[in-house]
């Protein structure tokens, strides 16, 4: 009954979507989850990372398909030994206007101000999430005026990738000390857009950058946009239904709850929406697991386990929970777009395998029953719903502890949990991010290393990828790590996930890219 009420609701509202949406050249989407600050230096996640980006630039950025090209920095070289990277900026970019500038106005962008920016990411008192994006970095300094140097400790392949996260946004220095603390509700960048308006928990507004620096192929400045505006409606239900109205131009990821009334089985459009809007779909580089604290039982419950990883069904799971918007995440760790070249079936269904080592672990143990208590927060509990079925048909009772994701984040960080459900977003496109969680110096609080895992042939393995050039040699040490990750079982993957927008048929540039960062600069509306 609750669908058919549903269904009626959704006529009702595509109906008179075209008469609702407005004619003006503002772009308009929802932030479900709240947004806590617009400074750079705090970007740790795709809410605050996605005003960022319309905001802030760096030295380099990345492109939709993980190129590292050019964003303030017009080139850069690197030295024989790998180990300085010195960057020419580009002339003629400049700050948005403030009245803390010398002239009140603007001014051009230096390689001192990346010299304060980096000093400031690095500062304890500021206690930036993103600092660890330096802990190789031995130095850095402005030579001149556009020469921009930095010395690293050690030869690190996937450095010119960390750069392009927001963490390393330049920011102005008479500002930020002008403004201390407020600077995080009333930044100054360079971006496409610049600040507006904040009404915390109502709406964020961004203006067109009059003065950006990028260009079209055509020549013309961008963005064409006239302004951003971000709305902060908390329920997933309400945003969906403000945009079938008119009232939002995009989604993204619509939660389990809905997707009914969005998808079908093969994951596309449902008939009632094709004509009305526009779907897009690609590869996001996040993986979705369930982790253990290994830090006491990493050999004794090993073969507990690795009995759980072939007692899931994971290609029925993503077909009827998730319509197959994602992927099976029987691979490993790293997701489809990074693991193409050490691709393998390591997790899979297997029941004879599954009471194989179920077997031998109750008569290790001598046990009979088992039962296990895994902490989530709301938004995953129709998944672990399914695995708490899979697993109830051996024997296994899996109880579902359900807490907000801020204490589900301090209690992974803290090892309070002993089995969490968890995910990695990549920082940036490379294997070695992900490899990273199981590095034995990267255990929380100081790294992601959630699980706690130990193993020195592992860490002398993910240390040689950190220097090694040859695509083939890293390959194959690759496969190794992902092996020896499923061997001692610390997660159990679940499912690779997937960017998926969908919009009105009147906005038109709004790509998808591996990374889920939204880029609105070649973003533009029809009436």
């Amino acid at each position: 009954m609750i669908k058919k009420i549903f269904a009626i609701i959704v006529i009702i509202f595509i109906s008179c979507e075209n008469s609702k949406v407005n004619s003006e050249n503002i772009f308009r989407y929802n932030e479900y989850s709240n947004i806590s600050s617009l400074d750079p230096v705090f970007s740790s996640t795709l809410r605050n990372i996605w005003p960022c980006n319309q905001i802030f630039n760096g030295l380099v950025r990345m492109d939709n398909n993980l190129n590292v090209v050019p964003d303030i920095a017009e080139t850069w070289t690197v030295s024989a030994d790998k180990k300085t990277y010195s960057f020419k900026l580009k002339n003629g970019i400049y700050f948005h206007e403030s009245e803390f500038f010398e002239n009140g106005q603007s001014r051009n962008v230096n390689a001192y101000d990346f010299e304060y920016s980096f000093n400031r990411l690095i500062d304890s008192d500021v206690a930036s999430p993103g600092a660890w994006v330096m802990n190789n970095v031995e130095s850095f300094e402005a030579i001149n005026d556009s020469i921009f140097e930095i010395h690293l400790d050690n030869e690190f392949n996937s450095f010119l990738e960390i750069l392009t996260m927001k963490y390393c946004s330049v920011v102005p220095k008479e500002v930020v000390q002008s403004l201390g603390n407020s600077f995080s509700k009333k930044p100054i960048g360079t971006g496409p857009f610049k600040f507006k308006r904040w009404d915390e928990n109502i709406k964020l507004v961004l203006v067109k950058n009059e003065n950006y620096h990028e260009f079209d192929k055509s020549g013309k400045r961008l963005p064409y946009l006239d302004a951003i505006s971000t709305r902060f409606i908390p329920d997933k239900k309400s945003e969906f239904m403000e945009f079938l109205s008119g009232n939002l131009d995009f989604i993204s990821s619509p939660e389990n709850t809905i997707i009914d009334q969005i998808f079908n089985f093969d994951g596309n459009l449902n008939e009632n929406l094709k004509d009305e809007y526009s779907l897009s779909k690609s590869p996001y580089l996040n993986t979705e697991y369930i982790g253990f604290n290994t830090s006491t039982n990493l050999e004794k419950d090993i073969l507990l386990r690795k009995a759980i990883n072939y007692a899931i069904d994971r290609e029925k799971m993503m077909k009827f929970l998730r319509k197959n918007i994602g992927y099976p995440a029987v691979s490993g760790l790293v997701p489809n777009g990074l693991n193409n070249d050490f691709y393998s079936d390591r997790y899979f269904k297997n029941t004879e395998l599954a009471n194989k080592y179920l077997d031998e672990y109750k008569k290790i143990n001598n046990i009979d029953n088992i039962s296990l208590d895994l902490t989530t927060d709301a938004q995953y509990l129709d998944i672990l719903e399914f695995i708490q079925s899979e697993l109830k048909s051996f024997g296994i009772d899996l109880k579902i502890n359900i807490t907000p994701p801020s204490i589900l984040r301090q209690g992974k960080a803290t090892g309070k949990f002993n089995i969490f459900r968890a995910s990695w977003i990549a920082d940036y496109a490379n294997p070695e991010n992900y490899f990273s969680l199981f590095y034995s110096k990267n255990h929380t609080p100081y790294g992601p290393n959630y699980t706690f895992f130990r193993n020195e042939e592992y860490d002398k393995l993910y240390e040689q990828t950190l220097s090694l050039k040859k695509k083939d040699d890293l390959n194959k040490i690759y496969k190794k790590l992902e092996e020896i990750i499923n061997e001692f079982s610390p997660i159990i993957p679940l499912y690779y996930d997937m960017s998926v927008r969908l919009k009105q048929k009147n906005i038109f540039g709004l790509t998808n890219n591996p990374l889920n960062i939204l880029d609105l600069k070649t973003v533009y509306k029809k009436k």
